[in-house]
């Protein structure tokens, strides 16, 4: 089992791939790349994923079950 360290320091790590999937995005979209668009819009979501069962594994409020 993990230690509740290593999966905060997990999800902050989820957080900053999303950020520079979103600045990929960002940059695919102003260069009217639409196929680097759809691969980061693609990984930025799963990542929504990650970010969600991480923040429930943590206990935080607010926060549901990461199957809904």
């Amino acid at each position: 089992m993990r230690s509740r360290e290593e999966v905060y320091q997990m999800l902050n790590e989820a957080v900053e791939v999303q950020t520079t999937w979103r600045f990929a995005y960002d940059a695919a979209k102003a260069a009217g790349d639409n196929p680097d668009m759809k691969i980061a819009v693609r990984n930025h979501k799963a990542l929504e994923g990650v970010i969600k069962t991480l923040r429930w594994t943590l206990e935080y409020a607010g926060v549901g079950s990461p199957l809904q």
